[in-house]
């Protein structure tokens, strides 16, 4: 069962964003009065199928690899498609003007992106926390221990962008591959003052396959037993715990997590502990008696009222739209700017991922909750959008490139230059398909 959770998570996902990307199509296309003939997502053998009262076949194909809307004046050479009369009113595809065609086209990126907006919007609403990006132990003669940064300091932001969490720091990292430089991380020890730290770069990862942004240059994760919060009229505010305790040991017993700070505090309820923590960086004891809680299940444990140190980017429904809107752009913004950096050679285009990848990193985003999940699905909706708007034919971009073309030069890009194009389009989508494909496999073998 576990194994089915990957292709399953792909399914639902890549079933999301394509019906999605294609819903869009379909709602410009039936605005502008065309008559839509097939809605289908995925390519292949339609496993279901259903006709609606305006005649067009809703599909559900046997490849989830892709879709496509079919509207009147587009079917394929020897194409049976249900027999409906036509409505009053119903146009051909050809008939539409120019303006008509480039909304059609750029409908669907467009609705990836909104799809991207609307996810980003409800986690903001939600809430998602998630532990600080702190480090655990720094190799002196790493990139980061040479640069000055220790153990227990907090990635505030890299190169100026604001780190709340690791996959912040990562994507801030990758913006820099292939690049020369220094990149600048703000950080701080619990409780101090914020200091910046330069790390040099040269080429950094260039042409590198899989690079390890984070170990290159020495992040190591931890989550100690630092405290985040103190809560009035709990234990912990009685018996003196402030916010940026560092907590080391207790009754000697040495405490690396807030796991093991926590089973410790559980396991002794109305007992005395001598807690051994840092304050400033200064070493103290604090004697503490955890109050007694009991569980749903009838368990007694221990309980202070603390809080471990984390974000939680929580709004309001009306705050939350322009936060899920900037989101939405950065991530546009992040990945054209690899894109143009695999054109260049600068990132390596062995780092692209396909379906077995892809399926990879969705069952286990699928594992962790499904704020991961719905995260990875809007990074996702944003790439299949800029995707799309690439000018290749067959893409949507390639569509919107010969309607611009149509509209500088007033007249229809010639057949055969379309045909022409398209060819060559289908080759490079293939190849790039199939490159995809080849990088998941080497990876896995």
């Amino acid at each position: 069962m576990e194994f089915l959770q990957y292709p399953l998570a792909l399914i639902v996902m890549l079933g999301v964003l394509i019906t999605f990307h294609e819903l869009g199509h379909f709602v410009v296309a039936r605005r502008s009065g065309v008559r839509v003939l097939r809605f289908s997502v995925g390519f292949g053998r339609p496993l279901w199928s259903r006709v609606d009262r305006h005649g067009t076949e809703w599909a559900i194909a046997a490849i989830p690899l892709g879709g496509y809307v079919r509207m009147l004046g587009e079917q394929e050479p020897g194409e049976v498609l249900p027999a409906t009369p036509l409505a009053p009113g119903d146009k051909d595809y050809s008939e539409l003007s120019v303006g008509w065609r480039l909304a059609i086209s750029a409908a669907g990126p467009a609705a990836n992106f909104l799809l991207a907006s609307i996810i980003y919007w409800l986690l903001f609403v939600v809430g998602v926390p998630a532990n600080a990006p702190m480090l655990g132990q720094i190799d002196p003669d790493s990139p980061l221990g040479q640069a000055g940064l220790t153990r227990y300091s907090e990635i505030l932001s890299i190169d100026g962008r604001r780190t709340q969490n690791w996959q912040q720091v990562n994507l801030a990292l990758a913006e820099r591959m292939g690049e020369t430089g220094t990149i600048v991380v703000e950080a701080r020890q619990p409780g101090a003052q914020a200091q910046q730290f330069e790390i040099p770069i040269q080429h950094w990862h260039q042409g590198a396959k899989d690079p390890d942004l984070l170990g290159s240059l020495g992040f190591t994760g931890a989550a100690p037993a630092l405290v985040g919060e103190v809560l009035p009229g709990g234990a912990g505010e009685r018996y003196g715990l402030e916010q940026w305790d560092l907590i080391t040991a207790v009754d000697g017993t040495p405490i690396e997590t807030w796991g093991d700070w926590v089973g410790a505090i559980q396991g002794a309820p109305e007992r005395r502990l001598s807690v051994t923590l840092l304050r400033h960086g200064q070493p103290m004891t604090l004697d503490v008696v955890p109050d007694r809680r009991i569980t749903e299940d009838g368990a007694e444990i221990g309980y202070l009222n603390v809080a471990a140190h984390y974000y939680e980017e929580s709004y309001g429904p009306f705050a939350a739209l322009p936060r899920a809107i900037g989101e939405t752009w950065d991530k546009t913004v992040f990945t054209l700017g690899i894109l143009k950096k695999m054109v260049m050679g600068a990132v390596s285009v062995e780092n692209l991922s396909g379906p077995i990848m892809i399926a990879k990193v969705a069952g286990d985003s699928a594992s962790a909750g499904w704020q991961y999940f719905v995260t990875l699905a809007a990074l996702l909706s944003i790439s299949l959008g800029v995707l799309n708007l690439l000018p290749i034919p067959i893409l949507d971009g390639g569509h919107i490139l010969f309607a611009v073309a149509e509209l500088v030069r007033g007249k229809p890009v010639p057949e055969k230059i379309q045909i022409v194009a398209t060819q060559v389009g289908i080759v490079l989508v293939g190849g790039l398909m199939i490159f995809a494909l080849y990088n998941d496999l080497t990876r896995f073998i």
